[in-house]
């Protein structure tokens, strides 16, 4: 009777403690106080959000309008103020504020770096600032096949249709005694490249490209200038490797002569422009070009010549011609006395 009596108490007991523990389980009701402060905090969230969805908009995220292929140069010694001005005039950022609070926080004393930068898609102000600050350019390469012989004027021309932003008067200023020295070839020049880089690296090109000839040359027993001036004349006269070393050979025997060399390919040098027709008044130009009027070489290369034309120069063929002549069709037609060569203007050219 004594066990049964204490398990029943047990018994009771725990179930007591269940559900004394079940009641305590349950929340208390919320006070309306606490209700206020949850929704009124709700609300502070929503506004704060909106607050900072408008401000992203506004001048955290890049302008609708930013530029397709944008460029932007930083010249040396330009200040992250001067910089943050810059970029809303170009439609790149809205804010200066918040460009140059970037600035300032990525760089510190650094500033930005010197250079073209190239964006290819808009950017936040956080990533412009970043690339800036650390010099990441990103420049696209823009390839560039340059013919043989076209003049400065005309490779200036050539890269202004090829590249944004080039400065065609700098590149033609800078390149003005450059004539014959710029190779022509195939680049891949960085976009927004300068006049200077442009050049020096056609420079850099013709050196090494001419190199292997450098004891021919010396052999052939002219002056480097020389050579260069005449494989401009033979590269603006005939095409072929052959008719270049004939020419090459008959040029340099009129040289030696004291004869007026008489090469038809200085006139649209001399003009600015192709002429298909050389009138009386073109041949008595008073230009130190003017191969008609003047014996000797002309005062510099007409244009820039390829390797082809600068071998051609330095292995001229043996012959006893003097004269030549192009017809319409692009032939070349020799002779050895001015009469045989009168002879052969009346027959291919009718003159």
């Amino acid at each position: 009777m004594n066990a049964e009596s204490n398990e029943t108490k047990n018994a009771d007991s725990a179930l007591d403690l269940l559900l004394t523990s079940k009641q305590s389980a349950v929340p208390a009701p919320m006070s309306e106080q606490a209700r206020s402060r949850a929704r009124l905090f709700v609300y502070f969230g929503l506004v704060l959000l909106a607050m900072l969805s408008i401000l992203y908009a506004l001048w955290w995220r890049a302008p609708q309008d930013f530029p397709a292929d944008a460029y932007i140069t930083v010249e040396r010694g330009m200040t992250l103020g001067g910089v943050s001005i810059l970029l809303p005039e170009k439609n790149v950022i809205h804010s200066p504020f918040w460009f140059k609070a970037w600035g300032t926080l990525l760089g510190g004393n650094r500033g930005l770096k010197a250079g073209t930068y190239y964006f290819s898609a808009p950017l936040s102000v956080v990533r412009l600032a970043w690339r800036m600050t650390y010099g990441i350019e990103n420049r696209r390469m823009t390839r560039v096949t340059i013919p043989e012989g076209l003049s400065n004027g005309e490779i200036a021309a050539l890269l202004q249709d090829a590249m944004p932003d080039f400065d065609r008067a700098r590149f033609e200023k800078v390149a003005a005694k450059k004539e014959g020295y710029l190779f022509p070839d195939t680049y891949s020049f960085k976009a927004g490249s300068s006049a200077e880089e442009i050049i020096a690296e056609m420079e850099r090109n013709f050196a090494e490209r001419v190199l292997p000839l450098e004891a021919a040359i010396r052999d052939f027993g002219r002056s480097f200038r020389d050579v260069v001036i005449m494989a401009s004349l033979i590269e603006g006269e005939v095409r072929t490797a052959e008719t270049r070393r004939q020419v090459s050979g008959i040029l340099w025997k009129r040289l030696d002569r004291g004869m007026p060399l008489q090469v038809d390919a200085v006139f649209p040098y001399i003009i600015g422009r192709n002429t298909f027709e050389i009138t009386t008044d073109d041949l008595k130009m008073d230009s130190p070009y003017n191969t008609y009027r003047f014996a000797g070489l002309p005062l510099g290369p007409i244009n820039n010549p390829g390797l082809d034309a600068i071998t051609a120069a330095i292995t001229p063929t043996p012959s006893n011609f003097m004269y030549y002549l192009t017809d319409p069709e692009g032939d070349i037609h020799y002779a050895t006395t001015h009469a045989e060569h009168l002879v052969n203007r009346a027959k291919y050219l009718g003159k």
